[in-house]
């Protein structure tokens, strides 16, 4: 099979599109043809070498973490999912042929493998910032970074739950924030005194590591009242680095919920080969994303 690898840290030129082994369904696991594979920051931050205790890597290491499919082996002990069905989840070395999931869901009608690739972590990682900030509903959060594919899902969790969403995002993409239910601002110059002429946020999220931490400590009152996912460096300020994934049995559960009762759609930006994985991580690295970005298989 085809798969996308790397044997060494550095720069999208590290990865190479190769033949492999394919791999196979061990307990409590199943194998998919993948039809597409979402792509996230954490795959390039991962390529890098940047160190996130949820995701030690071994060189030569494969790349990606979400993926949408058709079931062809089930593992021991796996019980509900038969092949042939079309899942979506989580798993390993999703840029490939055939990938191994270790969370699925059937994937709700009427959604294409293309977008339904771009769900799994960024629904499972707006359940969890949204837990750990605290917020509660009638309340208001800032997020720093709201087009992007966590940003899409965090703004439209939050209207679900009845939470009010000050985000900041391009001024290409204020629209688009708009629409997800959120009052929406441009970053840049001025930004803070923008954000306190629409309210007081009682937490906020740094969904960017737009260098904005002091800036929403300052807003919020607390650091305790700020996470980050995309900000190393956030620790020092006091604010927490959330980077250890929840479950992703619950989150699918959400997201099919939310998607059939029309209260969830994340829209694909672009789709790219598997050959053109370098140029998908450039894309990513360089943020401005509208919702999400995935390869096709």
């Amino acid at each position: 099979m085809k798969k996308v690898i790397y044997t060494e840290f550095g720069g999208p030129d590290v990865l190479r599109l190769l033949d492999a082994e394919e791999p196979h369904a061990g307990p409590g696991e199943v194998r998919v043809a993948v039809r597409a594979a979402g792509v996230n920051p954490v795959d390039w931050r991962l390529r890098e070498g940047q160190v996130l205790g949820a995701h030690p890597i071994t060189l030569p290491a494969g790349v990606g973490l979400d993926a949408a499919g058709v079931v062809d082996e089930v593992g021991d002990g796996v019980e509900g999912v038969a092949v042939g069905d079309q899942v979506f989840g989580e798993g390993t070395d999703t840029y490939a042929e055939f990938s191994v999931l270790s969370g699925w869901a059937r994937m709700p009608a009427g959604l294409t493998f293309e977008e339904a690739a771009g769900y799994p972590s960024v629904v499972e990682t707006a359940l969890r910032v949204i837990r750990e900030v605290g917020v509660q509903p009638g309340q208001t959060l800032l997020v720093s970074g709201a087009a992007g594919g966590v940003g899409s899902a965090v703004l439209q969790i939050a209207r679900d739950r009845g939470i009010t969403v000050i985000g900041t995002a391009g001024a290409e993409n204020q629209d688009y924030v708009r629409g997800l239910g959120a009052v929406a601002t441009t970053y840049g110059a001025g930004w803070v005194e923008r954000v306190r002429g629409l309210g007081r946020p009682d937490a906020a999220l740094d969904l960017a590591g737009a260098g904005v931490i002091g800036d929403l400590v300052e807003l919020t009152g607390d650091p305790r009242k700020v996470v980050t996912i995309a900000d190393l460096d956030a620790p020092r300020l006091g604010v927490r680095f959330s980077d250890q994934a929840g479950s992703m049995k619950d989150a699918l559960a959400e997201a099919v919920r939310l998607i059939s009762g029309g209260g969830l759609h994340i829209p694909v930006q672009k789709s790219y080969t598997l050959g053109e994985a370098a140029a998908a991580h450039i894309d990513s690295r360089s943020g401005h994303t509208r919702g999400r970005r995935v390869i096709l298989i």
